[in-house]
Formats: structure tokens, C-alpha cells, sequence
């Protein structure tokens, strides 16, 4: 996959699974960190379960649902520590 295919993937699941969450506003610039960390989070933990992603398509599918359960597990932090 080339570099602007992970980045567009990246933001587009950062951007995602910031609106599943609307109280964090993190900016474009946080999307796009936040979608670029947790595919590579997410393609590591998919190998571990034995799962693979194929395709534009798959990977998009793949770093929104990372993205989802890290701005959830953040959410899980925030209303336990706060």
C-alpha cells in the first residue's frame, strides 16, 4: 500500500471515530495521527487473532474499528479517572 493510500486511510478513520465520540475534538491533525497509530496498532492486533484485511476497502474497515476501540477504551479512562 503506498504512502498516500495510509494516509487517506488514516484520516479517514481517525476522522471516523472521532464523530462516534463527539466529545473529543482533536482537529485534522490529531485524526490523522491518531488513524495512522492505530492501523498499524490494528494490523498488528488483527494478526494476532488470525485475522487479515485485503484490499482499500478491508483496510479502511480495519483502522476504523481500532480507532472506534481506542477513543473508547480513552473514553473508559476519562469518565473512570475523572
Amino acid at each position: 500500500m503506498n504512502t498516500l493510500s495510509l494516509l487517506t486511510i488514516g484520516l479517514l478513520a481517525g476522522w471516523l471515530a472521532n464523530h462516534c465520540f463527539k466529545s473529543q475534538e482533536i482537529g485534522l491533525t490529531g485524526n490523522l495521527a491518531l488513524g495512522i497509530w492505530v492501523s498499524a496498532v490494528g494490523v498488528f492486533l488483527f494478526d494476532l487473532l488470525g485475522l487479515s484485511a485485503y484490499g482499500l476497502i478491508g483496510s479502511a474497515v480495519m483502522a476504523v474499528m481500532a480507532s472506534v476501540a481506542v477513543l473508547g477504551l480513552i473514553s473508559l479512562m476519562k469518565i473512570t479517572v475523572g
